[in-house]
Formats: structure tokens, C-alpha cells, sequence
């Protein structure tokens, strides 16, 4: 791979490559859940296989990082933006389709979408992901569950295509390292679809758990603009890092336009015209002290974008995750 060390060069090789595919200097913040940052040095909205070997190729040529950004529900991008190639498989990776128990959809796909058109087929088993706002990629990707499940539970395989070697594989999810919150997927490795089984349930059961996971999120956890839980739970199931940041008198902690929610201590709240580096300053601010006085070192779930190489080298703690 050529690296270039004039980054403006290496936008303008990229963007040779990318040709009509190529939009410059594209807001990223409205495709956060976050709603603050900066722009895509280029973004592109790939159609069909071919427009990805040429994101490859773009790439290749340039050496920029490429991101893939489903429904921002994790993403934190900078407020100097994104000097690299953003990617959203919107058209390419759209599609659901259902043959009996089995369940192809596109990476694109909403998670609470595919929750609701599974009920509506008769199917049990994913009614968890109503309650998740990530797209299919992002949540195979970061293995999105809640509610007593996870995306491991039914999926069977995915269809990747890999940037670097310029080509698509489906693979089984054995071979893709899913753990708690978390896989071996690359930034490298796109997911176009994924497919799940599931097993014949009642339309009236699984609408009834729907409505339940819905109303114990609202009740439970902020609206606004936030990523979600923030933090991933130490010891799942004994330990919760809402329970430690509590634990520490954190509800209500503020750096600028930023704070940790009154309603629920993992969540970090953002404000209309407000900063992402705040955000960040919380985040970084209350990782610090829950370590500091409890012990835990807290990983993140939010992917950091833009930040440079002084929080990018902070994986896994600070540059978990995958754009939902």
C-alpha cells in the first residue's frame, strides 16, 4: 500500500480513483446519533460489488483509513472531521429477504427494521434488536445484543468483502471471534449481508415483546443525542460500569456542552451545536476516575473518529467499536 504524507494528496488520488463515486467534504454529524463533528474528506454510496473494488482500489492508491458508517449509533467523529474515505452501504446493503426460518439482510438493514419484519413473518428470536439503533453490519460487527440475547445466538454467517484483498467471502460466524460486545472484524472488512435463522413463533407473543422492550428503554434510558450505553459492563451480568460511574457521583458530570446523563450513568449526552471533543473530555474524564477509585478500567463502545493518533492508539479503551 503507497502512504502518502501529504494528506490533501493523498484525497485528491483517492478521489482520481473514485471518479463519480466520489462526494467531497460531506457533513457526517446528521448521520450520528450524536449529531455533532465535522466532515468526510470523501464519502461514497456504493451500489453493487464493483463500486467496492473501487473503494479498494482508492484506498490502495491513496493509504487513507476508510469507515464505514451505518446508523451512527456509536460514532463519534471529530469536529475536524474525517480526512479519509466514509462509506454507507444505504443501496447496496438494503435488502431483507425471508425463506421460512432463515433471514438474509443487508448491512445496512436497521436492526429495530429487521426486529419488526421478522415478527411480522411469524419469527421468534430477534425481538431483542428493536431495542438497538445499529444497522445489521454494526451490530455483527460489535455483536449488539440486549435483553437476554446477542446477535451470536442466531447468526449462521455473513457476506464480507475484504478491502484489502479485493474480494467477498461468505463466511460462518464461527470464523468471525464473536464475544461480548465485540468480533474480529476489520475497519478492512465490509459486511454486505448477514444471515440468521430463526424458528416459527406467535405474531401476538413476540409483538406483546416488543412493545416490552421498547417501553423498558424508554423508561430506563435517555432520548436525546447519545450513543447509547457508552461503556461496555466489566464482569456482564455482576458488574455494570452505570453501577461504578454511579458509584463514583458521576450522574450530571459536565465538560462544556457535554454530560453524563441525570437518568442513566452510562450515557453521555451531546447538545445541539455543541462539541464533539467535549464528548470525548467526558468520556476520557470519567473512564479516568472510575479507575482511579474503583479499580475497573472501562472500555468503550463508542468509535472515535477523527480524534488522530493520540486516541486511535487507544484500542481497545478508547477506539472500540464499529460505526452502527
Amino acid at each position: 500500500m503507497t502512504v502518502r504524507v501529504d494528506p490533501d494528496a493523498a484525497i485528491d488520488a483517492a478521489a482520481r480513483v473514485l471518479g463519480e463515486l466520489a462526494e467531497r467534504d460531506v457533513p457526517l454529524a446528521p448521520m450520528t446519533t450524536y449529531r455533532v463533528g465535522g466532515a468526510a474528506a470523501l464519502f461514497v454510496r456504493p451500489r453493487t460489488a464493483d463500486d467496492l473494488a473501487v473503494v479498494a482500489d482508492a484506498m490502495r492508491e491513496s493509504g487513507l483509513p476508510v469507515l464505514v458508517v451505518g446508523r451512527g449509533s456509536n460514532l463519534l467523529v471529530a469536529d475536524e472531521g474525517f480526512r479519509g474515505i466514509a462509506m454507507s452501504l444505504a443501496v447496496l446493503g438494503a435488502d431483507i429477504a425471508i425463506d421460512g426460518t432463515t433471514v438474509r439482510a443487508g448491512g445496512a438493514v436497521a436492526l429495530p427494521v429487521l426486529a419488526r419484519r421478522t415478527v411480522a413473518a411469524s419469527l421468534t428470536g430477534f425481538e431483542w434488536a428493536v431495542g438497538v439503533p445499529g444497522s445489521v453490519g454494526g451490530g455483527v460487527r460489535m455483536n449488539a445484543g440486549g435483553h437476554g440475547s446477542d446477535m451470536a445466538a442466531s447468526l449462521r454467517s455473513v457476506l464480507l468483502f475484504d478491502l484489502d484483498r479485493r474480494d467477498a467471502a461468505e463466511l460462518p460466524a464461527t470464523a468471525l471471534g464473536l464475544r461480548f460486545r465485540g468480533s474480529d472484524i476489520g475497519d478492512h472488512q465490509v459486511i454486505v449481508d448477514a444471515t440468521i435463522y430463526l424458528t416459527h413463533g406467535s405474531i401476538e407473543h413476540s409483538e406483546a415483546e416488543l412493545d416490552e422492550v421498547v417501553r423498558w428503554r424508554r423508561e430506563h434510558q435517555p432520548g436525546g443525542q447519545n450513543a447509547g450505553s457508552v461503556f461496555v459492563n466489566p464482569v456482564p451480568g455482576e458488574v455494570t460500569a452505570g453501577a461504578l460511574i454511579d458509584e463514583c457521583g458521576l450522574r450530571g458530570f459536565r465538560i462544556g456542552t457535554a454530560h453524563v446523563s441525570e437518568k442513566h450513568a452510562n450515557f453521555i449526552q451531546g447538545t445541539d451545536g455543541g462539541c464533539a471533543g467535549d464528548v470525548l473530555r467526558v468520556i476520557e474524564e470519567v473512564r479516568r476516575l472510575v479507575a482511579e477509585r474503583t479499580g475497573y478500567v472501562l472500555r468503550s463502545e463508542v468509535r472515535l473518529v477523527g480524534f488522530g493518533d493520540d486516541h486511535a492508539g487507544a484500542a481497545p479503551d478508547l477506539h472500540a467499536g464499529v460505526a452502527w
